[in-house]
């Protein structure tokens, strides 16, 4: 399925608006595509017809539920969890026969029609071609999404590499800031295979081949941000995921392969003996700005492209955004692979929204002996992107999960010094409150222990909100708060600006804004969490802090005035309204 293809799709289910009236590509794309992404059940796909440029911009195409699951090719997501699942058992299990070993074997031929499939000659990626001078990356309507941006971004590019020591391929999404008409950054984490990648051709002295795909069948677009093992090809996912083999061709410049039914391809490379570039900061996904930092400079050699090609982006900021639905799906997809080769007795895995993808997991498991959780989070916390994870919950089987009245029940009936556990390791680098970057405590929550059928464990006075004035490197008086705070459980201190907030968006906070051992504190039964923002530099506290990710007032006023030429539908205010009174200044950072 092409990208084209899906938006007929979509447009036959009702699930795609088409924008004609022009629309500049810096800030005014991104607030319309926010409103829309956080109405209503994701809202609509946004097809951006008058960019300014030759090109058409595909935004929120995977930004719910059903959509997701139709990028796919499914009815509903769970259909591929019900499928990897069959597959996992039936070539795990044990085989009592020789004849039970042998009727496998179409199975295994099934899989094997999934690999990817290399054919000589150009694709459809590379109908047009330009080189040199005509490469230049400002033909693209690339956006630039928020105000304290460092400058426009390839927001959904599938930056594929070699690994120069055993040429598996990687297909990976790193952000791309444009930093001229041929030159970008390239954002990929130490934690990542790009950067592995890019240490082997470093050692080797030699420069670092790279193909970055734009469009293609949406499960290219998937499989490029999913927890795949380093070795395994991605398009070998997308590949299952179609049930029939993504056919590759052989870039231009050099010897990386291809979706041939891509809509873009930059072709070009990163020279590991060059000085790193700045890069950033950028409006991230956790809903706070990602800060300026050092990475490689990508340069521009040739780009292709259909003759009908569509520009595909994203935008990511304060959830629920389209990457959200997106986690969603990874955590259906791979809920059946974590219980077979990591730890066999989770039955369901939940990542809330408001945790950002790795802030907060709930697990449910077959519990059978004490220590249990402690076994589960701990081979959790050293599985793949599970690594990055900070809040766990741990609860018995039988609970619902994705209820937050059967949580909050086991919430209240735990004992503090039995039922915590605390550790350190890993974290995402776009924690910011982390006392060191990509690294920091973690905790988990053994729900196991607790008598569901206590009708004494209430949850009227479970959790008091208190909001302050009072700067985080200002002494508190604690005692006083706990005294002030009834019978409550937990008591949560914030940011006066948070008063008036959705339970939902105090959990991103609390969740983004702590460090579960600097500002988690234990009185007696009462636990007492500081999401406050932090002071940068004061005690063990992060050298920088950034903001939070919103429009600017002017760029609210302009979308206010269009509303109707869009043809959208009824107005929609604009999210960020509510949020400019958690700005701690006027730039990415405090």
């Amino acid at each position: 399925m092409t990208l084209r293809e899906f938006i007929h799709k979509l447009e036959a289910a009702g699930e795609l608006k088409r924008i004609t009236t022009q629309v500049d590509s810096r800030y005014e794309i991104c607030e319309i595509t926010d409103r829309v992404s956080k109405s209503e059940g994701g809202g609509k796909a946004l097809l951006f017809e008058n960019t300014g440029t030759d090109y058409p911009v595909l935004m929120n195409m995977m930004g719910s539920d059903r959509r997701m699951a139709m990028a796919l090719g499914v009815e509903e997501l769970d259909d591929i969890t019900l499928r990897i699942d069959s597959l996992v058992k039936d070539v795990m299990s044990p085989k009592a026969s020789l004849w039970d070993k042998l009727k496998m074997l179409p199975l295994l031929s099934d899989v094997a029609k999934w690999f990817p499939k290399k054919r000589s000659g150009r694709g459809r990626c590379q109908e047009v071609v330009w080189r040199g001078k005509d490469a230049d990356l400002r033909r693209l309507p690339i956006l630039t999404s928020w105000p304290h941006d460092g400058g426009p971004f390839i927001t959904l590019p599938m930056v594929a590499t070699v690994d120069p020591e055993t040429g598996i391929a990687n297909l990976g999404m790193y952000r791309m800031q444009i930093f001229d008409s041929h030159t970008t950054g390239m954002h990929w984490h130490k934690h990542k295979t790009g950067a592995r990648h890019y240490d082997s051709y470093k050692r080797l002295g030699r420069r670092m081949p790279i193909s970055v795909v734009l469009g293609g069948d949406p499960a290219y677009i998937y499989s490029a941000t999913a927890p795949m093992p380093d070795n395994m090809d991605e398009m070998l996912l997308a590949g299952m995921l179609r049930q029939r083999p993504v056919e590759m061709v052989k870039s231009l410049t050099n010897d990386i392969w291809i979706p041939a039914d891509a809509d873009f391809i930059i072709e070009g490379y990163v020279d590991p003996a060059e000085e790193l570039a700045v890069e950033g900061a950028f409006g991230d996904h956790t809903g706070f700005y990602s800060l300026t930092d050092l990475y490689p400079r990508f340069h521009v050699e040739a780009i292709t492209s259909r003759r009908d090609a569509i520009y595909p982006a994203t935008i990511v900021g304060i959830p629920p955004m389209e990457d959200a639905y997106i986690a969603k799906a990874t955590e259906r997809i791979f809920l059946a692979p974590i219980r077979l080769a990591i730890q066999p007795e989770v039955r369901d895995l939940y990542m809330p929204m408001e945790g950002t993808a790795h802030n907060i997991a709930i697990v449910s498991i077959d519990k059978r002996y004490d220590g249990q959780a402690a076994k589960v989070a701990q081979g959790l916390w050293g599985a793949g992107q599970m690594m990055f994870n900070k809040y766990m919950l741990i609860a018995p089987a039988e609970t619902d999960i994705r209820s937050t009245s059967a949580l909050l029940r086991l919430l209240g009936g735990i004992e503090f010094q039995r039922d915590l556990i605390f550790s350190e390791g890993i974290l995402d680098v776009l924690d910011h409150s982390a006392p060191n970057k990509g690294y920091g405590a973690k905790l988990a929550i053994d729900l196991t222990t607790i008598d569901t059928h206590n009708e004494a464990v209430a949850t009227a006075t479970l959790i008091k909100t208190i909001f302050t004035e009072h700067r985080q490197d200002e002494v508190i008086d604690i005692e006083a708060l706990i005294n002030d705070a009834e019978d409550a459980r937990y008591v949560v201190l914030f940011d006066h600006g948070v008063e008036g907030m959705s339970a939902a968006d105090m959990l991103w906070i609390a969740a983004a804004n702590t460090d579960p051992k600097r500002d988690i504190t234990i009185f007696g039964n009462r636990m007492v969490i500081d999401a406050r923002s932090k002071r940068p530099g004061h005690g063990n506290n992060p050298a920088r802090f950034p903001n939070v990710v919103t429009s600017s007032t002017k760029t609210i006023e302009l979308v206010d005035s269009r509303w109707e030429e869009y043809h959208i539908g009824e107005f929609i205010e604009s999210p960020s309204r509510r949020y400019h009174k958690l700005q701690l200044s006027d730039s990415a950072e405090w």
